[in-house]
């Protein structure tokens, strides 16, 4: 264990330095060194899904900082077109989905997976670039991250129906409790966007810093647990606890004394991702997974464009929410895990769709930062 973790430090070390001086983010680096190390290449580390279990505690911590950073908007514009955009992103993901399955030849639950990976996208990914390029807290950004946020709901609702088409039992309970809890959550944020700060005491936790870090941990991953109990997204949960604690003057030194912590398991959880990038399928069916992945980020690049730009943005923000929102996501991966080992899909399927998955994510940082040189290039030249 010892040996297996310095040699991932050193190799994400060594790749950071040259991504910093290309000035390009360092989830490429964590994505790549899982790659290297590997069961296909090095063979360093031969179990993805343990590292992948751990790195999922980054995503709920990314999600709590989110909360706590971000304003919850006052104006229904902010609220109501995510759900257009939302909703006309799985009406045009389901109608591309079709169109690709019927010249594929695939059968329907095949094209339900497609329409599946196109409606969700990589929160980390997005939130990471948001936030460097400084549009997270704006009216565009706030939009996008409710967009996301109703991916996180959307969630639900798309695995009960994977696993009550693999086999498993359908039960109307899993899809009320969840909208009976987003409209509780609705009603919270309705309650607390107005307040400047909640009043709470918490003596008993100053000066004591390792008081802080747990106390902090629980309240971020005990919120992330009650909501995947319930049938949300854990990611949602923490997220909800980001935004409480944001509002609690009392709880001011979280941020920093969890910092560390989401830096880690973030890295963790995009080195998992790499580990499951079969490089052997990936070399023996370039072709497919090549012109999979260029057709997924096109086409999600194109109809996030068409929503914005229906939406009445810019065509420069437009073109820049598209790329933000080209890949496929980590609820993808989770999605075809289901499907594979539910038999809805073949292996090959699965193959092809986890390299697509894997190759969308780390080509579309490159994307993105395209999208925004030309969003900086347009605002120069008006």
């Amino acid at each position: 264990m010892l040996w297996t973790v310095c040699v991932l430090c050193m190799t994400i070390l060594g790749l950071m330095f040259l991504l910093k001086k290309l000035k390009q983010p360092y989830l490429i680096a964590y994505i790549i060194a899982g790659v290297l190390l590997g069961p296909y290449v090095f063979r360093i580390v031969d179990k993805p899904d343990e590292i992948e279990v751990i790195g999922e505690i980054g995503i709920l911590l990314l999600m709590f900082f989110i909360g706590i950073e971000i304003n919850i908007p006052n104006k229904r514009s902010l609220i109501i077109k995510p759900v257009m955009a939302q909703s006309i992103k799985v009406l045009l993901s389901f109608v591309f989905a079709y169109l690709l399955g019927r010249i594929l030849h695939l059968d329907y639950k095949s094209i339900l997976l497609i329409a599946i990976l196109f409606m969700f996208n990589s929160t980390a990914v997005v939130v990471d670039f948001m936030k460097r390029h400084g549009t997270l807290n704006t009216a565009f950004g706030i939009i996008i991250l409710n967009i996301l946020l109703l991916q996180d709901l959307l969630l639900a609702p798309v695995l009960t129906l994977l696993k009550f088409w693999s086999g498993e039992e359908f039960n109307i309970f899993n899809f009320v409790l969840p909208l009976a809890l987003c409209i509780g959550i609705f009603l919270i944020f309705r309650k607390v966007r107005n307040l400047r700060e909640i009043r709470i005491s918490s003596t008993f936790l100053e000066n004591d810093h390792d008081l802080q870090v747990f106390f902090g941990l629980f309240i971020c991953l005990g919120f992330g647990l009650i909501a995947e109990t319930i049938g949300l997204s854990a990611a949602l949960g923490s997220f909800i606890a980001g935004v409480l604690v944001g509002k609690i003057q009392a709880f001011h030194w979280l941020e920093n004394s969890l910092l560390p912590f989401k830096v880690f398991f973030i890295s963790l959880f995009f080195v998992s991702i790499g580990l499951r990038l079969d490089i052997n399928y990936l070399l023996s069916n370039y072709m497919l997974i090549g012109i999979g992945t260029l057709v997924v980020l096109i086409s999600n690049s194109i109809m996030s464009s068409v929503f914005f730009r229906i939406l009445n943005f810019s065509w420069k923000d437009s073109f820049y929410g598209g790329a933000l929102l080209s890949q496929t996501g980590e609820f993808g991966i989770l999605a075809l895990s289901i499907a594979y080992k539910s038999d809805m899909v073949g292996y090959d399927l699965y193959k092809a769709g986890l390299g697509i998955t894997c190759l969308s994510l780390l080509l579309s940082t490159f994307w993105i930062s395209c999208g925004a040189f030309v969003k900086i290039r347009k605002s120069v030249r008006s």
